[in-house]
């Protein structure tokens, strides 16, 4: 089964449907509700850190580039209706720094742009209000862009890699939708499949809250690019049966030495890839790093509320009272990972 319109695998950036975007006439950032897809394309409008706060943990906006990216412009946001003195300015951002670091505690991403951010705030704090704003505004902006293009760099290290496996296993949701722009894990897919080197996805569903399913397939189909899903048990015997020739995903948190933390399954695939020896691949920018994960070092998994596990948009499908545990992530050991791809290039972390 091919692409039916390859040539969107190259689209314009600008020509997709985009996860948020910056209205400077405003001051007010637009973010997509990933919630409502694929049936609905629907954007609230944020106008401070408090609202962008809501949006994170909700889940309007996910993965771990763009959650980063909208905290972002949400502390330019606040620099902008804030026009105290240096002291009480300082104090303002440090508070909205703290609440928007809570709001996903495992992807490294967030916590980064935001330390950025008040990097940036504390180096300008003694200039005019509107100064301050245009500063933090521009220093959003940087970010947004530096994403995008280590995005597309680190697509076209991992087509280069993936040079002979065509037929590949995804998992959770990886693309434009979840950064910048462009994509990870499915940046290297679109470029593969730009090239006309991209036989097909395999797309898990990615349960309990089904990214895959709602994000991963839709952007896929949209982009032109040959998508078939699965519920998340079945890639191991795909790969039994000589389906799939290898996995490709991404990270919200990677140590020095190549551990990976990501979406919960992740580790299971790794596991599934290597009895089959077949390559699995961590798509990821270097603002993923963590450097100050150490062997010692105890990563906070986030565990995300019961009812995204129980009820698919308000249906129950379990026992009312049934207990549950809902840890979103997983932590994947170097040893088990084939290759990161960043836009610096290609890494073996247990070579």
């Amino acid at each position: 089964m091919g692409p039916t319109t390859p040539q969107l695998a190259h689209a314009r950036v600008e020509d997709e449907v985009q996860p948020f975007g910056f209205d400077e006439a405003t001051s007010s950032l637009k973010v997509l509700d990933q919630r409502l897809l694929p049936g609905s394309v629907h954007y609230t409008t944020l106008t401070d850190s408090d609202g962008v706060a809501e949006a994170i943990v909700s889940m309007k906006v996910r993965g771990a580039p763009a959650i980063g990216l909208v905290a972002a412009y949400g502390l330019a946001m606040l620099a902008a209706r804030e026009t105290s003195d240096r002291q009480v300015f300082a104090g303002v951002m440090g508070i909205a720094a703290k609440a928007l670091i809570a709001t996903r505690p495992t992807a490294v991403n967030l916590s980064r742009s935001v330390m950025h951010m008040v990097q940036e705030a504390m180096s300008v704090a003694d200039r005019e209000p509107q100064a301050r704003a245009a500063h933090l505004l521009m220093a959003a902006k940087r970010l947004h862009a530096d994403d995008l293009a280590a995005n597309r760099r680190l697509g076209t290290f991992g087509a280069r890699f993936l040079t002979g496996n065509r037929r590949l296993l995804t998992h959770c949701h990886t693309g434009a939708l979840a950064c910048g722009g462009w994509g990870t894990a499915i940046g290297i897919l679109r470029t593969l499949g730009g090239e006309g080197r991209l036989a097909h996805v395999y797309a898990n569903e990615t349960r309990p809250y089904l990214q895959g399913a709602r994000l991963t397939a839709w952007e896929l189909q949209t982009l032109g690019l040959p998508v078939t899903l699965l519920t998340d048990a079945m890639g191991p015997a795909l790969m039994a049966s000589g389906d799939i020739d290898g996995v490709v995903v991404g990270a919200d948190r990677i140590s020095p030495r190549g551990d990976v933390a990501n979406k919960i399954g992740t580790y299971a695939l790794a596991i599934a890839a290597r009895y089959h020896n077949l390559p699995f691949i961590v798509a990821a920018s270097t603002a993923t790093m963590d450097h100050a994960w150490g062997p010692e070092t105890r990563i906070v998994i986030e565990e995300r509320s019961s009812d995204e596990a129980a009820l698919i948009r308000g249906e129950r499908l379990a026992p009312e009272g049934v207990a549950y545990r809902h840890p979103a992530f997983d932590i994947t050991p170097a040893s088990l990972v084939t290759a990161i791809i960043t836009e610096n290039g290609v890494w073996h972390p247990h070579a």
